[in-house]
C-alpha cells in the first residue's frame, strides 16, 4: 500500500483534496469513485527522494534491452540481472535496476517493483507493464514502449540541438557587446572629451560604456539577482499557468509547441488505450505527459465529458493548446472503431509536423540573431563615426573661411 495525495471532484463539480492509501492509482480511482468522487490529480507521497526520474533515452534503452531478452526466451529475473550488470549503466541506474531485480525475486510483479522506486520510472511505463502482466505479452509491450520513448527522446534532442546555434549566437552577442563597451569605446574617450558637443547616439554609447566600467560589480550582482527572482516567480503555479498559456499562443513558436504537446498526448493515449486501460484512466495518465500545465488543467472538463457519456473527440475539441487535427482524427476513429490505430497515425503525423516546425523555427531564429548583432555593432560604429565626421567638417569649414 502507498499513500497518495489527490484532488477530485464530485458530481456537481465541487473540488476536494486529501490523502488516501491505495495499492496503485487504479485502486485509488475506484475507492474515490465509491465515494462519489472523480479523480483529477494524484501524486504518490514519499517517493520523490528515492530515485531521480530516468531520462527518456535511459528508459528507451531499458525497455529495448528487456524486450529483446524476453523475446529471446530469457526469464524476467535473468533479463533484469543482465540489464543491471551492463557497463553503460550509471551508478544510479545500476542501483535502481538492482532494486527492481530484488523486488521481483521476492515475488512482486514487475509493475509493483517499478512503482516501488518512486518517480524513477514513468507512470505510462508502469501502466503498460501492468497490462502486459495481465495479458502475458511483456516482450511486445516493452518493445513498443522502447519505440515510444525513443521517439520522445529524438524529438527532445532535435529541439535541444536546434537551439544550440541560437544560444551560441546569443552568447557571442553578449561577448562582443562587452568587448566593445569595455575595451574599444574607452579608446575614444580622450578624443571625444575635447569636443564641445556630441551627437545623442555617441552620448548614449559613452554613458553606457562608462557606467559598465565603473559599476560592473553591482550590474553583475543585479543580473544574477534578477535571474534568481525570475526563476522564483516563473515557478509559482499561477505564473507558470499564465506562461504556459502564453506559449501556445506565440505567433511563430506556438504552432511548434502545439504540435509537440499534441503528439506527446496522442502517442501516450494510443499506447494506454491499445493496452486495454479504461479511457478515463488513460486520459488521467496521458495528461501528465503533455508538459504544459495550462493544457493539463483543461483535462478536468474533458474527463467530466467522457464520464458523462460524451465523445472523447468532443471533449478534446475544446482544449485550447492542442492541434485541431487531433479531435478530427479521433472523431473518425470513434466512428470507424479504430481509435488506437488513428491515434498512432495522428501521433506520427504530428511528430513529422513538429520536426518541420523546428526546422522553420531555426530558419527564423538564426537570421534574427544575426540582424540583432548587426544592429548593435552598426549603432556603435555610427555613434563613433558621427562626431569624428562632424569634426572633419568643422575643420574643413574653418579652413575655407
Amino acid at each position: 500500500m502507498a499513500l497518495y495525495k489527490y484532488r477530485a471532484r464530485d458530481k456537481d463539480g465541487r473540488r476536494t483534496a486529501g490523502k488516501m492509501e491505495a495499492a496503485d492509482e487504479i485502486q485509488l480511482h475506484n475507492q474515490l469513485r465509491e465515494q462519489g468522487l472523480y479523480l483529477t490529480f494524484w501524486k504518490r507521497m514519499g517517493a520523490a527522494g528515492r530515485s531521480r526520474r530516468l531520462k527518456p533515452k535511459a528508459v528507451a534503452e531499458f525497455c529495448r534491452s528487456l524486450g529483446t531478452l524476453l523475446a529471446a526466451g530469457v526469464s524476467l529475473v535473468r533479463a533484469l540481472s543482465i540489464i543491471s550488470q551492463e557497463e553503460t549503466n550509471t551508478a544510479e541506474q545500476k542501483k535502481l535496476y538492482e532494486a527492481v531485480l530484488r523486488s521481483v525475486r521476492q515475488g512482486n510483479p514487475m509493475s509493483d517493483a517499478m512503482q516501488e522506486q518512486g518517480e524513477a520510472f514513468p507512470v505510462l511505463l508502469i501502466y503498460m507493464v501492468r497490462s502486459a502482466e495481465a495479458s502475458g505479452s511483456m516482450d511486445k509491450v516493452v518493445l513498443r514502449m522502447a519505440d515510444h520513448f525513443e521517439k520522445e527522446f529524438r524529438l527532445r534532442a532535435k529541439v535541444s540541438s536546434a537551439m544550440v546555434y541560437p544560444a551560441i549566437l546569443a552568447v557571442l552577442i553578449v561577448v562582443v557587446v562587452l568587448i566593445i563597451f569595455t575595451f574599444v569605446i574607452p579608446q575614444f574617450a580622450s578624443l571625444f572629451e575635447r569636443m564641445e558637443s556630441l551627437p545623442l547616439p555617441t552620448r548614449i554609447v559613452m554613458g553606457f560604456s562608462e557606467g559598465l566600467k565603473k559599476h560592473w560589480l553591482p550590474i553583475l550582482l543585479g543580473v544574477i539577482f534578477a535571474g534568481l527572482l525570475f526563476t522564483f516567480i516563473r515557478n509559482r503555479p499561477s505564473v507558470k499557468l499564465w506562461w504556459d498559456k502564453c506559449k501556445v499562443h506565440l505567433p511563430i513558436f506556438g504552432k511548434l509547441l502545439k504540435s509537440i504537446y499534441t503528439a506527446r498526448f496522442a502517442r501516450t493515449l494510443s499506447s494506454l488505450y491499445s493496452a486495454g486501460l479504461p479511457i478515463v484512466t488513460a486520459l488521467q495518465v496521458s495528461r501528465g505527459t503533455v508538459g504544459n500545465s495550462y493544457i493539463e488543467k483543461q483535462f478536468d472538463q474533458v474527463i467530466m465529458v467522457v464520464r458523462a457519456g460524451g465523445a472523447l473527440s468532443d471533449g478534446l475539441e475544446k482544449i485550447d493548446g492542442f492541434n485541431r487535427k487531433l479531435a478530427a482524427s479521433i472523431r473518425v476513429g470513434e466512428e470507424t472503431g479504430s481509435l488506437d490505430n488513428m491515434l498512432d497515425a495522428i501521433a506520427d503525423t504530428l511528430d513529422y509536423e513538429a520536426e518541420m516546425a523546428i526546422n522553420k523555427m531555426v530558419t527564423f531564429i538564426e537570421p534574427t540573431m544575426i540582424v540583432i548583432m548587426a544592429v548593435i555593432i552598426g549603432f556603435v560604429i555610427i555613434s563613433v563615426i558621427m562626431p569624428i565626421y562632424g569634426s572633419y567638417n568643422a575643420i574643413e569649414y574653418s579652413t575655407y573661411e
